[in-house]
């Protein structure tokens, strides 16, 4: 029998799903930072409650483990809206992700390069985390 607090908590992580974006690539005119800023409109994120979990020495980068999670007590008035996941420097960056407070994938990592994962809250604020990852096998790279 499953208790009202975990379907509400549930009901809110699978809303969530249809919300979240695919990995976005920094473009080679923009920075980390502007698009970042352009997916939030302007806004700027706070750092904290966003925990972005990667290896930062990847030895091939043609699947890399990686994680995002949010402190977060998902409830009604207070949980995660979206969670979106940016690189610098990959030229195909569309990897999905799923909508709960916590997510795992693997992607591809072209080269060294900074990652910033980012929560948006249902009171309208917004977290972030960035790492760097130095990646000594390339993958991605188009020639």
């Amino acid at each position: 029998m499953i208790s009202r607090r975990r379907f509400v908590t549930s009901s809110l992580a699978v809303s969530a799903l249809t919300l979240l974006p695919c990995v976005r690539a920094a473009t080679v005119e923009g920075s980390l930072e502007a698009e970042v800023r352009k997916y939030l409109k302007g806004a700027l994120p706070t750092v904290g409650r966003v925990t972005l979990d990667i290896a930062p020495l990847v030895e091939n980068g043609n699947s890399v483990p990686i994680s995002v999670s949010v402190t977060s007590p998902m409830t009604a008035k207070d949980h995660v809206t979206r969670i979106a996941l940016f690189n610098e420097k990959n030229p195909q960056p569309d990897v999905a992700m799923n909508g709960v407070a916590k997510v795992s994938t693997r992607i591809r990592l072209a080269t060294t390069q900074r990652l910033c994962a980012v929560a948006s809250m249902s009171d309208g604020t917004h977290w972030a985390h960035t790492v760097e990852v130095l990646v000594t096998l390339a993958a991605c790279i188009e020639e």
